[in-house]
């Protein structure tokens, strides 16, 4: 207790600094590069440094089994395992559907799974991946997993599984509704196999359509719910879905390192994520729509259609005579970071989260304007 109270009362000695820097200036920058680079304040410290603690492999730590239930009971699922990574969560709960030899998945080829998780699902997991070009609005063409669907054929990987991600993190942050998710569990029930939900930020995508988290995944049989992106919590995941699936994961991440003992240090982390930093991911909302209109007034090749949240994915006018790894440095020199890299190199992304505030946003838009004016 000694030891904890002393840590606390470091923590509120020293506020918790908003902007981050760069690694190369002591100055302070505004870091759009990814709604990953928060930092937790102090009261979330304190949680994490309060909570009960115990040795989760023995199924023991009483606040990371508050946090699984919690978010299983939050997506009206029956049970949640917590994991260190989303990645790991991802993996787990497909390999927990995708549990025999020869097993495939139906996923997007913009899809989070398939482009920046190292191939695992099958490299670590052994299952092929059926991959197909998502719609414009970043869902699946419903009528394509239907052709892509395997029967059962000793010449064929087996199909097991179909996978959707929302928000679409590539396809620009598009918030996919309830509507096409239940369209798509149907489809998935009607070629007897379940659907899994990348869900890194479901959370972006359930406020941004005023949809609860059940209803969102109502049909869905399993969720990665991310907590270490817009919620602000700094590492962890749960997967939420039936009791069977998560006996079958709770294997599948012990075999892949991912049990760990005191966790609740963490999972504390996520419970006051959950209660205090859902509601006003809408605010992270309205600051990219203030980024990307300001941008688009600028010159910029902003995509901002549909239904979207806190990223912001633009890039430069054809034959403006300046690349995209200019336009980093350029905003970099300017004390405004974002990220560039994307689809091949073109385009750019603005994440906005729970440090940014209005005057932020307006900075960036200021910097952005300046950067234009250079291929003016």
């Amino acid at each position: 207790p000694s030891l904890a109270m002393n840590a606390l009362r470091v923590i509120r000695a020293q506020p918790m600094r908003r902007l981050l820097t760069t690694s190369s200036s002591s100055a302070a920058v505004i870091d759009f590069r990814s709604d990953t680079v928060t930092l937790p304040s102090a009261a979330m410290l304190e949680r994490m440094t309060l909570s009960p603690l115990g040795d989760d492999v023995m199924g023991a730590d009483p606040t990371v089994s508050l946090l699984e239930t919690t978010l299983a009971s939050t997506f009206g699922k029956a049970a949640g395992l917590f994991f260190p990574s989303g990645t790991m969560s991802n993996l787990c709960g497909i390999m927990s559907h995708c549990h025999g030899r020869g097993s495939e998945v139906i996923l997007g080829s913009n899809s989070h799974l398939c482009i920046y998780e190292h191939g695992n699902l099958s490299t670590l997991g052994s299952i092929h991946s059926r991959q197909i070009q998502e719609n414009a609005d970043a869902t699946l063409p419903l009528d394509e997993v239907k052709k892509a669907f395997r029967e059962d054929d000793p010449h064929y990987p087996r199909t097991d599984l179909v996978c959707i991600e929302n928000t679409h993190n590539v396809l620009g942050g598009r918030a996919i509704p309830k509507s096409y998710v239940d369209d798509a569990a149907d489809v998935c029930s009607e070629l007897g196999v379940p659907l899994h939900i990348d869900g890194a930020r479901i959370m972006n995508s359930c406020v941004a359509h005023g949809t609860p988290p059940s209803a969102m995944a109502e049909k869905a049989a399993s969720v990665s719910v991310c907590l270490s992106k817009g919620l602000g919590s700094p590492v962890g995941s749960v997967l939420v879905g039936s009791e069977e699936i998560i006996y079958k994961a709770r294997r599948m991440r012990k075999a892949c390192g991912g049990g760990m003992r005191q966790a609740g240090v963490i999972a504390a982390a996520g419970l006051y994520a959950l209660e205090n930093n859902v509601e006003r991911l809408a605010e992270d909302h309205a600051r990219a729509a203030i980024v990307a209109e300001g941008m688009g007034k600028q010159g910029w090749k902003v995509e901002w259609d549909g239904v979207r949240t806190n990223l912001v994915f633009f890039s430069l006018p054809e034959g403006c005579g300046m690349s995209p790894d200019e336009a980093v440095a350029l905003g970099k020199d300017e004390g405004v970071l974002f990220g560039g890299g994307y689809s091949g190199g073109g385009r750019m992304r603005i994440a906005c989260h729970m440090h940014i505030t209005d005057e932020d946003a307006e900075r960036a838009v200021h910097v952005m304007g300046e950067i234009a004016e250079r291929w003016a």
